[in-house]
């Protein structure tokens, strides 16, 4: 598919996707609702005519709180091609943090699903004075205006949207993204890995995140492919019988969720006897017994997949290897909020494990005040990089140099070849007894490694590295019903299990990254809308 370079707003797509696709299915709700794109732009239509009549001025905010539908993205885009900017709320913001993001951004109206109504305080709904139901697109509350207001046509440096950051560090900024950096980031992702009209995407993570609305429906509706999102969250009762019913072509996750398929489902297959197990370290047999469960992992997602995107943290090695070896056609990628998101990736067949890839086109990565190791932060350039945080012009300054890089506080090095390597990220840098740098996510990359951890997080405690772990009880107690030691209870198992896992990390880390303490994390941790644990609440 050829695309042309006249393409300069969410409008200017919008149009065209509308005009070449107008029969072809857009969006659904697994077992509900389908609309073709005609029927989008039918809907986009009335829902600007809601927004004229409200009074609702060009450049003015529409706040987004929604679970993942089709009036999601029709919403989405009847704020932005008629020239006012969109303000998506992650769902699993807290009252507090809704009320926060509706003050600071101005916002004018609101666009809620009927499930996350409640979240809207009266004190807050008697401030908006345009409220409309995302469910059905019909006005709750309507003001009384005058006269209609006439929309513009917007521009490409007109702010398109505003998105809340929910970070691991617990700051929340409002990251103003133009027409213009959406628009490029688009093509962009488009020639990393070119999306076809057949194409059926299978959505599980978050509208409101930057990920999945970009990628995840941006992308999709510029080359005329079609989306399904499920009708509640991704658990294993509605996601499995969706992906045999939809059979999806490309589906976006996060490490975590990829993770836990591998612990919880395919790794007991090869442990769960002596025989199985000796098996299993002989490299050349892990392989072959990986590429059969590779062959039965495709079959559960539908037997149709040819690109599964994982992004927003770094994937566990030993996930890595096993997807590797099993030929599941994965993709690694790299990005912020700040950059719409995407700045490196790895398309499936070019991924260098544990490498998020090299910069995507158009994107220039470099590495600022290396090390020895030639180890630094990493700065980005590119169209697709925001136009700054909202009304807060010191932050926006601090993030960039003076030449003009956007700083993205994250620390790696790019090999030889062009691809980067993410170590971690600067703001949870600790320094040793001796100066020396010292990465959490690595040594976490080893904790996770090992067989019966499910998560973890490394803090530091009066100088000594703590390691706060989530371990797989439920292998535990299969692991003591198997040995059928009837005298040892689960608390003797998990000190036994501490022990091994101590000697296990610290011999596999430098003398300055050994763990002086492993505490139990009995429940999992909280994690962000991208299941990144928020680190800021175990410091």
């Amino acid at each position: 598919m050829k695309k042309d370079n006249e393409n300069s707003t969410l409008r200017d797509i919008y149009s065209a996707s509308v005009k070449n696709y107008g029969e072809r299915m857009a969006f659904s709700l697994h077992n509900k609702e389908s609309i073709t794109y005609k029927e989008v732009s039918s809907r986009v239509e009335n829902l600007i005519d809601i927004l004229n009549k409200a009074g609702i001025e060009p450049g003015q905010k529409v706040a987004l709180l929604g679970n993942n539908m089709p009036n999601w993205a029709v919403s989405y885009f009847a704020i932005t091609v008629s020239g006012r900017v969109v303000v998506p709320i992650l769902p699993d913001f807290t009252a507090f943090e809704i009320i926060n993001v509706l003050d600071h951004s101005d916002a004018s109206a609101i666009i809620v699903s009927s499930k996350l109504e409640y979240k809207i305080h009266k004190h807050i709904s008697d401030k908006l004075p345009l409220i409309i139901r995302m469910d059905t697109l019909e006005p709750v509350k309507v003001p009384t205006v005058s006269s209609p207001v006439q929309p513009t046509e917007p521009k490409q440096d007109d702010i398109a949207s505003i998105i809340y950051t929910s970070g691991t560090s617990g700051a929340s900024k409002g990251v103003m993204l133009t027409h213009s950096n959406l628009v490029h980031h688009t093509k962009m992702t488009f020639k990393l890995f070119p999306i076809l009209q057949d194409d059926t995407f299978l959505s599980i993570l978050p509208l409101s995140h930057a990920y999945e609305c970009s990628i995840g429906m941006l992308l999709p509706f510029y080359c005329g492919a079609s989306v399904v999102y499920l009708d509640g969250s991704p658990t294993p009762s509605l996601l499995m019988p969706a992906l045999k019913e939809v059979r999806p072509t490309v589906m976006l996750s996060v490490p975590l969720i990829v993770e836990k398929i591998y612990k919880i489902k395919i790794r007991p297959m090869f442990t769960k006897n002596i025989v199985l197990r000796i098996l299993y370290s002989v490299p050349i047999v892990r392989r072959a017994l990986h590429k059969l469960a590779g062959k039965k992992l495709l079959e559960t997602f539908g037997g149709k997949l040819r690109f599964f995107g994982i992004g927003g943290s770094r994937i566990d090695g030993v996930v890595e290897h096993f997807l590797a070896d099993a030929g599941f056609p994965y993709g690694i990628g790299y990005g912020l909020t700040e950059t719409s998101p995407l700045l490196a990736g790895a398309i499936p067949g070019k991924v260098r494990w544990q490498s998020t890839g090299p910069a995507i086109e158009g994107v220039e990565l470099k590495i600022a005040h290396p090390n020895k190791e030639m180890i630094g932060e990493v700065l980005a350039k590119g169209p697709n990089i925001m136009k700054g945080y909202y009304k807060d012009p010191d932050t926006t300054k601090a993030s960039f140099t003076s030449d003009g890089w956007f700083i993205t506080k994250d620390i790696g090095y790019i090999d030889k070849k062009g691809n980067l390597f993410i170590k971690g990220r600067r703001d949870n840098m600790m320094l040793g007894p001796n100066g020396e740098n010292i990465y959490p996510e690595d040594i976490e990359s080893v904790i996770n490694e090992f067989d019966l951890v499910l998560e973890s997080l490394v803090v530091q405690k009066k100088g000594k590295l703590v390691a706060k772990v989530h371990f797989n009880y439920e292998e535990i107690k299969n692991g003591l019903l198997e040995e059928g030691n009837g005298s040892k209870n689960i608390t003797d198992k998990l000190t036994e299990v501490k022990a091994e896992l101590f000697s296990y990390v610290n011999e596999r880390v430098n003398k300055f990254s050994r763990l002086s303490e492993i505490t139990e994390q009995p429940v999992p941790f909280e994690k962000t809308a991208t299941l990144k644990i928020k680190r800021y609440l175990y410091s």
